[in-house]
């Protein structure tokens, strides 16, 4: 947000340095992560884009850290389409061994799967390997973890493996083809609605502002319910909510009314493209999914197909993807 307007509205901190906005949802969203992470195997946690996955991977880490009941590894790569098991090993092989100045030995895989069962073992906890940005991930990647965590029960370890991402990823671990996998991931979803919303939008004002300041200094009682009532997810009610200050500051307004927000909210919030976006599907992994050439999936979006072709695209997207699109 710019300092200007930050200024005129007596703001002391942008919105993304508000800290954790925790629900009753969210606290018992992580207690049962937690006991399901104790007892080990896949778990998949899903959420739409900007619905706080990162945010709550870390608290859910932060936990964890602090009880000291399980050992907390993750995997860093960035490109997630082209890890493979090796990688994820590797991963479990840095944080786990104390040995700072490890590096990935050169003898054979099988050697190097013992020893990190025997890691495992001595370490005598449950361990807990984060992967962010898990729908990149290959079927055969997914296919690895899963007889990995089988080798280390079979030796008497204690694993979890947690995969975080998209809507995508839950829906693709429940395709005919993965079915191996998804009988045995256990499943968590973080609603992307907040489900209080115009509560959120007032704790970040009040977190965010000088403290006699109140939110209806900042924006109309109609204005906030706009954003509410419009909005899904964090993530759009802090670029929103930074937009709607700054046209406001720019207009002399304060607080700002409902029409200045309405002024800066997205046309396309609710389209097909958006949604299916905030769900982590692009032209080309739809296309993949359906076998529809992207360029066809591009002009579905922009309304350029004949109504026919539309209708049989849009009912393949809810029976194959499972999206909760209208």
């Amino acid at each position: 947000m710019r300092t200007d307007a930050m200024n005129f509205y007596r703001l002391n901190r942008v919105f993304q340095q508000a800290g954790y906005y925790e629900t009753a949802q969210l606290k018992d969203l992580l207690v049962r992560m937690k006991t399901q992470i104790k007892h080990g195997g896949l778990i998949a946690l899903s959420g739409m884009i900007g619905s706080g996955k990162t945010v709550t991977l870390r608290r859910l880490r932060e936990e964890l850290a602090k009880e000291n009941q399980v050992i907390v590894c993750r995997s860093l790569t960035l490109q997630k389409e082209r890890v493979g098991l090796d990688s994820l090993m590797l991963a479990l092989h840095y944080d786990l061994n104390l040995n700072k100045d490890y590096r990935a030995p050169s003898f054979s895989k099988e050697r190097w799967v013992r020893e990190l069962c025997d890691l495992i073992l001595k370490k005598n906890k449950p361990v807990a390997l984060f992967i962010d940005e898990a729908h990149d991930l290959s079927r055969n990647t997914l296919k690895g973890l899963k007889r990995l965590l089988e080798v280390i029960a079979e030796d008497g370890g204690r694993i979890a493996v947690v995969l975080a991402g998209h809507p995508r990823l839950r829906n693709e671990i429940r395709q005919s083809a993965m079915e191996e996998i998804a009988f045995r991931t256990h499943f968590f979803e973080l609603d992307g609605a907040i489900h209080s919303r115009r509560e959120y939008i007032e704790w970040l004002l009040n977190e965010c502002s000088e403290q006699e300041i109140e939110p209806n200094q900042i924006l109309e009682p109609d204005a906030i319910d706009l954003l509410a009532e419009r909005l899904i997810t964090p993530l759009q009610i802090n670029q929103h909510l930074t937009m709607a200050l700054e046209a406001g500051h720019s207009a002399d307004e304060c607080p700002v009314s409902a029409g200045t927000v309405q002024s800066v909210l997205s046309t396309n919030l609710g389209d097909w493209e958006a949604t299916l976006t905030r769900l982590g599907y692009d032209d080309k992994s739809i296309g993949t999914l359906l076998e529809i050439k992207p360029a066809e999936i591009r002009a579905f979006f922009k309304g350029r197909l004949d109504v026919a072709r539309a209708g049989q695209i849009q009912a393949q997207l809810k029976a194959v993807v499972g999206l909760p699109v209208k």
